[in-house]
């Protein structure tokens, strides 16, 4: 299924004009607030009309202004959970994901309210009302009752914006299992990078009303040439790595936690460039993750290392160095086939002579790394 946008729209001063396409998985929104991503979502939802242009999923005109298509957005099968959720809070939890699959087109599609339960962790709360619950629990209720109206798309509008970091670091895992789970493609609205990184497979870079680049996330958070406006302090890349096989679970610390090593609660992960140790455990043996490293937490080094507190040492050869910017370079490497990002000092670059082609050890603090 795939989600097809080419619209202009105007909003008093503000002018959008947008144009991509959303397929399967988590396609972010991303940009700085005022860019134009929760009125792309309200034209995409229904709840405005474009001033000129078409939207389609699978085909099928949502609305389409050259000949007058228009379908009204409760007909749209569309998902929408907003940042403060809109529970009902007069409701139960089990009230409020009852009043989704009421919308549900045809009752026998809907899915199982038990498998979405299960899904986003709802068992425990589903006799509460939503006023006696955290900002992650109401928003993980409100993404369950937008699942139970059976979408063929799903949006979510900044959920975590108004969830304090604890409560983002408990909801990011239910909504990396809805990407890999609903089945339906997703769009996610962001200013974020760290929950771009973590959950997008793809990226719409908005500034100012316009789409500035499009791509996969690991190749459009490493490009050097999108400016500091577009990533600022979070600039980093995306890494994929493998927990490692092999630790004896029956010695863990934690029930379950194999593929770490007991003795000091370090699980370890494999990545093509080289293994990551860090300070995590509970994963899953031969389990898939996704690391968010920020280029101001690689530090560069050529020739021999001596003893160092820095672990993980990925093998990597520099690609490209980006233009100076307050004293201040990116330098972007190819790790193992993957992207990484490094932010050094001007003075770094022209001391250790760093230059496309050169071979360098990059060096990954274990404590930068987070889940």
């Amino acid at each position: 299924m795939t989600l097809a946008v080419d619209i202009r729209h105007r909003r008093g001063d503000f002018a959008l004009q947008a144009r991509f396409e959303a397929g399967a998985g988590v396609t972010a929104l991303f940009g700085p607030s005022g860019s134009g991503k929760t009125t792309l979502l309200d034209l995409v939802a229904g709840l405005e009309r474009p001033d000129s242009g078409r939207i389609a999923i699978d085909g099928e005109a949502l609305v389409d202004t050259s000949t007058g298509g228009w379908i009204p957005s409760h007909l749209r099968r569309i998902g929408y959970v907003f940042q403060d959720s809109r529970l009902f809070p007069h409701l139960s939890v089990q009230q409020n994901l009852d009043y989704g699959a009421r919308f549900a087109r045809r009752p026998g599609q809907a899915p199982q309210r038990q498998r979405v339960v299960e899904l986003l962790g709802l068992g425990a709360l589903l006799d509460r009302r939503p006023g006696t619950l955290s900002g992650g629990e109401r928003q993980r209720v409100a993404i369950g009752r937008a699942l139970l109206a059976s979408p063929r798309l799903l949006l979510l509008d900044e959920p975590m914006a108004s969830v304090d970091v604890a409560r983002r670091a408990e909801i990011l895992p239910y909504l990396a299992r809805v990407r890999e789970e609903a089945g339906i493609p997703i769009v996610y609205v962001s200013h974020t990078l760290a929950e771009v990184a973590r959950l997008a497979d793809a990226v719409v870079l908005l500034e100012a009303g316009r789409v500035v680049a499009i791509g996969p996330v690991a190749d459009l958070l490493s490009r050097l040439d999108l400016g500091e406006a577009s990533r600022g302090a979070e600039a980093g890349a995306v890494l994929t790595a493998r927990v490692a096989e092999g630790s004896d679970p029956a010695r863990s610390p934690i029930p379950g936690g194999v593929g770490s090593d007991p003795s000091s609660a370090i699980t370890i992960l494999q990545h093509p460039a080289g293994e990551f140790r860090v300070p995590w455990t509970g994963q899953a043996p031969g389990s898939t993750v996704r690391l968010h490293v920020l280029a101001r937490d690689v530090a560069l080094a050529t020739g021999a290392i001596g003893a160092l507190s820095i672990r993980n040492r990925l093998h990597a050869t520099i690609v490209e160095v980006g233009p100076a910017h307050g004293g201040v370079r990116e330098v972007r490497l190819d790790a193992g086939g993957e992207a990484l990002l490094a932010r050094v000092t001007a003075e770094t670059v022209d001391e250790m002579e760093l230059r496309p082609g050169l071979p360098v050890i990059a060096l990954i603090k274990s404590v930068a790394l987070e889940r």
